[in-house]
This record gives C-alpha cells, sequence and structure tokens, in this order.
C-alpha cells in the first residue's frame, strides 16, 4: 500500500509515529482502503483521531511533518535574482489549528499536551538561497503583513495609513522578510559603473552597495569653533517642512535603488537645530537608519534620542590629548568629550571618535588611541582637508606619512578600537600582501557612490569637505542629483587613479587634492606612493 511512497511513513511521519501505538499505527495503514501517497496520510489519521483514543494535534502535526519532508525534497530553482521584490518560490504557508507543533517535531516531548495551545497559528517554511538549507518558523504577524503586501501588490502607503501607522512600519516588516530570505528582492542598484576600474583580486563586493547614506547638515549652528572647520558660511537652518520632504524623497531614492537608507544628522551641532527631535522622529518614521556626528549632551537629551530610535552610532571628535585637543577645539573639551562617552557607553549607544590629522598631532594619535582603548567602541582619524579655516593648519609631511600608515596598521592590530579608514592604508597593505579593507566608505571613495552630504540651504555635495555640489535637493529629487552628469564625475574619481589596481578600494581623498590646489578630477591624491 506504501510502495509508491519516497520512503518508509515513519522517517516522513518521525514526530506523529513517536504519539501513535505500533500497533494502532498498523491498523491505520492495514485499513485504510486506499493510500497511495503521503497527501492521503494526515486526512486518514483525521479519520483514525474521531474513532479511537489518539491525540487530536496529530493530523495538524503530520500535515507539519509532510510540508517539511517535501520542501527538503524540493528541486525548486530560486533565481539567482529578480526584477522586483516578489515572495520566495520555494516558501509555503501553513495554516494549523494548534500551536507550538514545531516545538514538538523538534523536542518531541513525552508530555507534549504541556506545550501545545488549541489556537491558530501560521507556520512558514522556505529555503536559504545562501545558505541552501530549509527553514522553518511560526509566522509573526509582521511575516503575515509582508507577505500580504507583496502577494496583493498593495501600496505600502495605504496599509499604513489604513492601520494608523508610519510607512516606516511597513517598510521594516518587509525588510525583516527580506533578510529572513522570506521574500526576494532585486540587486542593490548602486553599482559601479562597467568602465569603472576592476583591479585583479578585489572582491565583487565592493563594487555594489547595500546601504546610501545622507550626511545630513540640518543647520550651520555649532557651540564650537574648531580651527579646522572647514565651512563657517552663514545658511539659513532647514525648515521642518522642507527636511519632512526631503526625508520622503531619501526614502523613495533608497526603495528605488534597492537599498538601506542611513542618515547622519550633522551640522554644525545638528542637536541645535529647533526641530531635530521632529526630524529624527521622521526618519525613525521612514524606516531610516539613524546616526549622529554632533557634540556632546545632556543624559536626558540621549534618552529622549534613544525613546525614538536607538542610534547605530555616535560620532564624537578629538585633536589629541588634552591640550592639543583644547587648543583647537577650546578649553574644557577633552574632558566633556570623555565624560559623554561614558553616558554613551550606559545607554549602549555605539560610540565613535574620529580625529582629524595634521602635521601637530600625528605623534599623539597613538597615546589617545591607547587612552581611549576602554572607554569608545571605535577610534579613527581623515586627513586634514586644507579647506575653509583648515587651510590655516599644516597636513602631515608626505615622506613622514607613509611611515604613520605602517604604524597605524601595527597599532590597530594590538589596540581592538583603532579603525581602518583612509584609503592610502590600502597602499600599505597591498605592499605587506593583506587583504584590502574597503576604505574610507566601504567602496573606496564613497563621494557621490553611497553617499552624499546635503547641507540647510538644499545644496547637495558629493562630499562635505571640500566644494563638490552636484545639485540642490530645493531644485532636483534626489534621483535626478544622483543621476546627473556632476555626481557622475566624482562616482569615476581622478583619471590618474583609473589604472591602478587597487583603484576599487581607494581612489584616495578628493578633499586632500582640493586642498593642495590640484584637479580632483584629474590629480591623484599627493600622498599616494604607488609607482603609476
Amino acid at each position: 500500500m506504501t510502495s509508491h511512497w519516497p520512503c518508509q511513513p515513519e522517517e516522513i511521519f518521525a514526530a506523529t509515529h513517536c504519539y501513535i501505538d505500533p500497533g494502532c499505527w498498523a491498523r491505520i495503514f492495514s485499513s485504510a482502503e486506499d493510500l497511495p501517497s503521503p497527501e492521503q496520510f494526515p486526512e486518514i489519521l483525521r479519520r483514525h483521531c474521531a474513532q479511537v483514543n489518539l491525540p487530536s494535534f496529530l493530523p495538524d502535526l503530520s500535515r507539519l511533518e509532510l510540508l517539511l519532508f517535501q520542501a527538503s525534497q524540493s528541486t525548486e530553482k530560486i533565481p539567482d535574482s529578480v526584477e522586483k521584490l516578489c515572495v520566495n518560490p520555494s516558501l509555503h504557508l501553513l495554516r494549523l489549528s494548534w500551536s507550538n507543533l514545531l516545538r514538538i517535531v523538534k523536542e518531541r516531548p513525552g508530555n507534549p499536551e504541556k506545550f501545545l495551545r488549541q489556537e491558530p497559528e501560521f507556520i512558514v517554511i522556505w529555503r536559504d538561497k545562501v545558505k541552501n538549507v530549509i527553514r522553518k518558523k511560526t509566522a509573526s504577524d509582521t511575516d503575515i503583513l509582508a507577505l500580504k503586501v507583496i502577494l496583493e501588490e498593495l501600496s505600502v502607503e495605504d496599509v499604513a495609513a489604513e492601520g494608523g501607522v508610519a510607512v516606516g512600519v511597513i517598510d521594516r516588516a518587509v525588510g525583516r522578510a527580506v533578510r529572513q530570505g522570506i521574500l526576494l528582492r532585486p540587486s542593490s542598484l548602486l553599482q559601479r559603473d562597467a568602465d569603472f576600474p576592476r583591479g585583479e583580486n578585489i572582491d565583487e563586493r565592493f563594487f555594489s552597495s547595500s546601504v546610501f547614506t545622507l550626511q545630513w547638515h540640518i543647520t550651520q549652528a555649532c557651540d564650537l569653533h574648531c580651527r579646522h572647520c572647514y565651512d563657517r558660511s552663514s545658511r539659513t537652518a532647514l525648515s521642518l517642512e522642507k527636511g519632512l520632504a526631503l526625508l520622503d524623497d531619501f526614502r523613495s531614492f533608497c526603495l528605488e535603488r534597492n537599498v538601506r537608507g542611513q542618515i547622519s544628522f550633522t551640522g554644525g551641532n545638528p542637536l541645535l537645530h529647533p526641530h531635530f527631535l521632529e526630524f529624527y522622529q521622521a526618519a525613525a518614521d521612514r524606516n531610516l537608519m539613524t546616526a549622529i556626528l554632533g557634540n556632546p549632551c545632556s543624559r536626558e537629551k540621549l534618552e529622549e534620542i534613544c525613546a525614538i530610535q536607538h542610534p547605530v552610532f555616535y560620532q564624537v571628535s578629538l585633536e589629541g590629548l588634552a591640550p592639543h585637543n583644547d587648543y583647537i577645539r577650546g578649553e574644557g573639551h577633552f574632558e566633556r568629550i570623555i565624560s559623554f562617552l561614558e553616558e554613551l557607553k550606559k545607554l549602549k549607544i555605539y560610540s565613535m571618535v574620529m580625529l582629524t590629522l595634521t602635521r601637530a598631532n600625528m605623534d599623539q594619535v597613538f597615546a589617545l588611541a591607547d587612552y581611549l582603548r576602554d572607554k569608545v567602541d571605535l577610534f579613527t582619524y581623515n586627513r586634514l582637508a586644507m579647506v575653509g579655516e583648515g587651510a590655516q593648519l599644516l597636513s602631515v609631511q608626505q615622506d613622514e606619512y607613509k611611515v604613520f600608515l605602517k604604524e597605524y596598521l601595527k597599532e590597530a592590530s594590538e589596540n581592538p578600537v583603532i579603525s581602518l579608514k583612509d584609503n592610502l592604508l590600502n597602499l600599505t597593505r597591498f605592499e605587506q600582501g593583506k587583504a584590502l579593507f574597503g576604505g574610507c566608505a566601504g567602496h573606496g571613495c564613497g563621494a557621490a557612490f553611497n553617499f552624499i552630504a546635503a547641507l540647510p540651504d538644499g545644496e547637495v555635495h558629493a562630499c562635505r569637505k571640500l566644494p563638490s555640489q552636484i545639485g540642490n535637493f530645493f531644485e532636483h529629487s534626489i534621483a535626478a542629483i544622483y543621476d546627473g552628469e556632476e555626481a557622475r564625475k566624482y562616482r569615476h574619481g581622478a583619471s590618474s587613479c583609473r589604472s591602478c589596481s587597487i583603484r576599487p578600494v581607494c581612489g584616495g581623498c578628493p578633499a586632500v587634492v582640493y586642498g593642495f590646489g590640484l584637479d580632483v578630477f584629474t590629480d591623484r591624491d599627493p600622498y599616494c606612493y604607488l609607482k603609476s
């Protein structure tokens, strides 16, 4: 009667078999008039449960086991890429009358009634595209919501309005389903152009970005006056109305390009903007990741921020040990930063300290990093861009910088908080035969590729550290600006770097190039020491 089955019934229905007496199991099969395939078994079992004293959850349990078996045997191919957001074709959604049956399948406890409840439950079963294994879980309300939105091709905005929630709630549900593999999303459209140099042995992940960052300068107001500030110009603070419109446009851009969006709030000091918390809430409501590049604030302000959404990171700056730092940033600034880092740690906010490297503080970098070892999550630096007031300071000597790069990599191997950022660190790693990292923005210079900067008056720049305007968001959409010729020129970078084998993870620093009076579209970084 089971000769056409792919294997013995107890192999398919192993957990179900555990709760049926051997004699009863044999009678079920011997009394069944027609059982040509496993698909008939749950119904046959349902009839027997009604006639004899068998646990009433067994038919549902057998349905679950059957679907798990079928999923494991399926040879349906999951596409390598899709053109639009869709349901994983291997996915099955099973509605059961009992809950917690997955636990019974896994553990087969001696007293299953202790864990079971007779209430409806949905189970999702699918093949993981990446690891090629079967996944199964109890479907959450957000899983069901995401499936409904995609299967019925519903408008996220309409669903959010009907449910009285922010659009980000729906976006977040869909994103979570994508990360689990329940839904399939098209590949990121943030791809390096086909003619972008592709050096040998450069990992493909450096040519595509899954995250797009807007460094959002919402105000020029600042409670400091640093000696290397690259822009002290007067610009009107961004209005609430225009700021919310920008966030809507940014969300749309990220959805269209199949990437996660991150807003890095900065200024000036972004917390001085009268509508900062409203902007921050609005970004969270649109399912955008949020980060802050600012100055120290009160514990109460941090708690307000975290109540809305935990920031991905909070970045502050130090320019060396206390005397030099306070000379650059103001008396008492060093101690305020150290105290603030303690508050960030208490609230479990990832903390970052950035240093602007100059000739005057290069000999303090490692001492500062050692001092911060147990006080910060990440420490790194940017080279001075001799722009704005930064033009009054001295950049490091070029021959000394090559030595510094080697020392920095050595210190980073011994101090866990030291992070690699400067693209030119890859020159040294390349010489040493070590694996290359993503460079400044994870893709070498990411200017106008995986990040842009927006100013309070609407100006959009490829990078905030140098004049690099590519548009104005008061006049054009982010998509139009990103696709424009000016943005494309910054993405390509200097022509002199075009043939370099490590260009995908380097490209130097255009802001440094500009500060030396060179052409960012033709001249390479003056600190580059690789032979042409």
